[in-house]
């Protein structure tokens, strides 16, 4: 088992992609440092910011542990999720065709559960004007996913199997499902799935993570913040 004996830098914002890797790096129990970057006021496009994730997006970390003890820095949530994983041997099985389940769920998360969910959010609840179309659009995607991760989730505890990163993956933006639209009645697999991994001791000290009042907004509010991250090319 890999030890780390130099905290990991978390480069964070609570949101549900920042929440994945603050959920993992409880579970794993390795020592890590938060540096909050404050998306609302354009933090994520400082060069020294940059220099470790060129897509000015969190979350990204820097391991001075890494591979031949030198230092790494990853950015992309699920590429961060894979390299520590693999890193300390847990959450991502040895199994090549195990592996393979836990992959499809990750990619499934990173290229459609966030992104799709993100976009009903920002047009039922961000944008200046609503849009009927792209509501109803989004919500019902938003909706397809919860019915293929429901159906999934039948007669398992874990979307892959054991408990994985494809959990920690998804676990962040599952729990936003009102604010989506959705009623978890109708996915009862999703909701006692919510409710197992939250309750996981260092899932919810992750998913806990809390930072100052002067590091939070309010997007239903905050006209500025929704300049610098809606009004970007």
């Amino acid at each position: 088992m890999t030890t780390q004996t130099k905290p990991i830098e978390l480069y964070f914002f609570p949101t549900p992609n920042g929440y994945k890797i603050s959920a993992m790096l409880e579970e794993l129990g390795v020592p890590y440092n938060v540096h909050i970057v404050h998306i609302g006021k354009g933090d994520q496009f400082k060069p020294e910011f940059l220099a470790i994730s060129p897509n000015n997006k969190i979350p990204a970390i820097v391991d001075s542990e890494g591979p031949g003890g030198e230092p790494i820095s990853v950015f992309e949530s699920g590429a961060i999720l894979k390299y520590l994983a693999t890193k300390f041997g847990r959450f991502y099985p040895a199994d090549p065709r195990e592996q393979v389940k836990v992959d499809e769920w990750l990619f499934w998360q990173v290229g459609g559960f966030g992104p799709m969910l993100g976009q009903n959010h920002h047009f039922a609840l961000y944008a200046p004007e609503k849009i009927e179309y792209a509501i109803k659009r989004y919500r019902d995607e938003t909706h397809r996913l919860y019915r293929v991760l429901d159906t999934q989730l039948k007669g398992r505890d874990y979307i892959a199997g054991d408990f994985s990163i494809a959990d920690l993956a998804s676990i962040g933006w599952a729990r936003g499902w009102e604010r989506q639209g959705m009623d978890l009645k109708e996915f009862p697999n999703v909701a006692a799935w919510i409710e197992r991994v939250s309750n996981r001791p260092g899932t919810r000290k992750g998913l806990e993570l809390t930072v100052d009042s002067g590091a939070r907004m309010d997007l239903t509010r905050d006209e500025d913040a929704k300049k610098v991250l809606f009004g970007q090319r």
